[in-house]
């Protein structure tokens, strides 16, 4: 009996562990190579309530930390005199975000969230946009139902697709592409449902970083981006539309959580790059390069991740 009840209790710390287990740290090494004398800016991770980043560093020319005047996300911005490699290495413990979804009110978001009612160059709130935002919003009457209507038809509507081939549209984070094509990756999918929320008068502000997968270790090959939108009682509610379409038994799961495999780089688009002589940039997650003349300067990378 005794062995019985030990095994008994054993199984449930397993078990309770597992169910628990909605933390993750693993390191993240970057690899950037600039062909010439350039200035060059790097996203760096910062320290949020879900995410903590330690041991930062930089490593290949001069650089100083700088932030973005319009969304504040930092950067490195480099000042390598020739040819460079350029490593950025960090630790990052990520944390699962959850939002309790039972307080929402019909209260419209409080004024200092009127920027993130705002279009982005790609995201413009025209009349087609507000027409399809008013068509599956109709009859709902609370901010909560309403994304949820806007979450819901982006998941019925779009497919997570990345074709090959010149010439696609895709990945630009469009959303007249979006809705004209109905496909595309997450940036498409996340352009449809802040546009739609927007349209709508609920504040919906876009990030982007990796997904770190499960295992070892191995390569980062692109990158990854996600949603949050504002309701008054309940406050910044996580969305991850992409990962839903790809995971459809966690639908309703990522209507309101974050899972911890990720590293969240920046926030916002049309981000403007501090002492930067080009346009802002559609979407901040890989390192950008000026030459001397202000004409941009090709960075190859590679980046890969370890417990």
């Amino acid at each position: 009996m005794r062995y019985a009840i030990v095994a008994a209790l054993a199984a449930w710390s397993v078990g309770a562990v597992q169910a628990a287990e909605t933390v993750r740290t693993f390191h993240v090494a970057h690899e950037f190579k600039v062909p010439r004398a350039a200035t060059v800016w790097v996203p760096l991770p910062s320290d949020d309530a879900w995410q903590t980043v330690r041991d930062l560093r930089v490593d290949g020319a001069p650089w100083e930390r700088v932030y973005d005047p319009r969304w504040g996300n930092a950067a490195a911005r480099l000042h390598p005199s020739a040819a460079a490699t350029i490593t950025v290495r960090y630790e990052v413990t990520r944390r699962e975000r959850a939002a309790d979804l039972s307080h929402g009110t019909t209260q419209p978001a409080p004024s200092g969230y009127a920027a993130w009612l705002q279009p982005d160059a790609r995201v413009p709130l025209d009349a087609r946009v507000r027409k399809v935002a008013a068509d599956v919003t109709a009859g709902k009457t609370t901010p909560l139902s309403r994304a949820r209507a806007a979450y819901d038809y982006v998941l019925s509507t779009m497919r997570y697709d990345k074709p090959a081939g010149p010439g696609q549209g895709w990945g630009q984070g469009d959303i007249a592409w979006a809705c004209d094509k109905k496909y595309g990756n997450c940036t498409d999918f996340h352009a449809l449902f802040i546009g739609l929320l927007r349209a709508s008068g609920i504040p919906a502000r876009f990030s982007i970083g990796y997904s770190i997968p499960t295992g070892s270790s191995g390569d980062i090959a692109g990158y990854h981006c996600w949603a949050d939108f504002y309701v008054d009682g309940i406050g910044w509610i996580p969305v991850d539309a992409s990962e839903a379409w790809k995971h459809q038994e966690k639908r309703d799961y990522f209507f309101g959580h974050h899972d911890a495999d990720r590293v969240q780089l920046a926030t916002g688009r049309d981000v403007p790059l501090p002492g930067a002589r080009g346009p802002s940039l559609n979407y901040f997650v890989f390192p950008y390069a000026e030459a001397a003349d202000g004409t941009s300067v090709e960075v190859t990378r590679k980046t890969s991740w370890s417990p």
